[in-house]
């Protein structure tokens, strides 16, 4: 109330677009895994996390691109910022860490599974009832019972949240 649909959504769809970010870590170190790729990585004299390193910082180059697209499909469509330039930072850094914290644990959904495929499927069982059982596209006040107090404690809930406010 009182607000445009617009300003209310746009921080959970770049919330979700971050959380999406992560399947390219899990489809991608599944795909080394299959393809013998981290074997060889064994081989060399190199820290055994540096692979999984690698594959979530790259996550964040993008992220920040997919991040870039959404602000700007936003401001497009009617998005306002209504926050200082340092706040508006904080958002971004907030979101770029969230999706950062998601890539570890889509690494962890690719090292558990048999492939890629199996990978994703794990990801999409994890992604669709915190996306949208959370503050991302509705107030949680308008949820009803059960959900709306798995809404509360849910991550994606207090990432959405803290976005918004910033």
């Amino acid at each position: 109330p009182g607000h445009d649909y617009v300003d209310f959504v746009i921080p959970g769809l770049i919330a979700q677009t971050m959380f999406f970010g992560g399947f390219v870590t899990a489809i991608g170190l599944a795909d080394d895994l299959k393809k013998g790729l981290i074997d060889r990585f064994r081989s060399l004299p190199m820290s055994r996390g540096a692979v999984l390193a690698g594959r979530t910082l790259a996550d964040v180059a993008t992220n920040m691109l997919s991040l870039a697209v959404m602000v700007s499909v936003g401001l497009i469509i009617g998005f306002s910022f209504d926050a200082s330039f340092f706040e508006i930072l904080a958002g971004v850094g907030l979101m770029l860490l969230f999706g950062y914290a998601f890539s570890w644990i889509f690494a962890l959904f690719s090292l558990l599974a048999s492939s890629a495929e199996a990978a994703q499927a794990i990801g999409f069982m994890v992604i669709f009832p915190l996306t949208f059982i959370s503050s991302a596209f509705v107030p949680i006040d308008s949820l009803p019972d059960g959900l709306r107090q798995f809404a509360e404690g849910n991550p994606f809930t207090v990432a959405v949240d803290a976005m918004r406010a910033l």
